[in-house]
């Protein structure tokens, strides 16, 4: 079982327990910084995120079978309180619990199934190639996305996609996705490409700094709709032959080569995973 693939376990037997990444890293055997890191790469979600919606769409459901009363539900999803529980149901679907009790049913409601514990289930990969890299340096344009939905990706690479090609002292062939900082349910992601050692990055974009390490280069097989699939399969894959992913704030990279079509969004893709010396 994949480290992530036990976490999802852990937080789907024990959902109704304060749970956090302190009781995942004893489970585990992982730090919380690697958690932290890896559980959203894979899921979309941080640990605390997954557990909300996870407890939210639980009680979306007893409203809607018609719940004796709100503030029950909401003691059962481990609010405090009746405001808090309302706040919280909104800003997760757009609707007061009120409203879904009321009406007894789950129309326009987006609910948070349990996510598939096999991670490697609807992909397979083949070992990675290990390859030694010094430290790197990136330009590029870093944005926030949120984890679970990254709808501004997209417009991020079209933004940076004039700029491919003619930055001077740049590494030309391939582009690259690096994730940085995961936090509050947000992430850091910088579009980029690699540039020589000493050349200077454009006043307009942003030089990014990787640090040296041993990496594992996964191959994307599929579009871009996919590329989940195969973060998890890869750490499946880290996981079952005794490696660990780096903690390393720019350790994860997708790497888009010279043979990518951005108009499918295929060929030519692939994962790499800094590891932990």
């Amino acid at each position: 079982m994949s480290v992530v693939s036990k976490m999802l376990w852990v937080l789907e037997s024990r959902s109704r327990e304060p749970l956090g990444l302190v009781e995942l890293a004893e489970v585990t055997g992982r730090s919380k910084s690697y958690l932290s890191r890896v559980f959203p790469l894979v899921t979309g979600y941080s640990v605390t995120a997954y557990l909300r919606a996870r407890r939210l769409s639980d009680a979306a459901r007893q409203l809607a079978e018609g719940a004796p009363d709100i503030l029950s539900v909401a003691l059962d999803a481990g609010y405090g309180s009746h405001e808090a529980f309302t706040r919280a149901f909104r800003d997760q679907f757009g609707v007061t619990p009120q409203a879904v009790r009321q009406r007894r049913n789950l129309e326009g409601i987006t609910l948070v199934e349990p996510q598939r514990m096999d991670t490697q289930a609807q992909v397979t990969v083949e070992p990675p190639r290990f390859e030694n890299r010094p430290a790197m340096y990136f330009a590029g344009i870093a944005e926030r996305h949120n984890m679970n939905n990254p709808a501004g990706l997209p417009a991020q690479w079209q933004r940076f996609q004039p700029h491919i090609g003619h930055i001077d002292g740049a590494i030309i062939g391939a582009a690259y996705g690096i994730v940085g900082e995961i936090a509050d349910d947000k992430f850091e992601y910088v579009v980029a490409v690699e540039m020589r050692a000493g050349a200077e990055a454009p006043a307009d974009l942003e030089l990014v700094s990787v640090p040296a390490l041993r990496w594992a280069r996964f191959l994307h097989k599929g579009d871009l709709s996919t590329i989940r699939q195969t973060i998890g399969a890869g750490e499946k894959w880290l996981t079952a032959n005794g490696y660990e992913a780096s903690e390393a704030t720019y350790s994860f990279l997708e790497y888009y080569g010279p043979a990518f079509d951005g108009r499918s969004g295929s060929g030519d893709i692939e994962i790499w995973f800094g590891l932990k010396s």
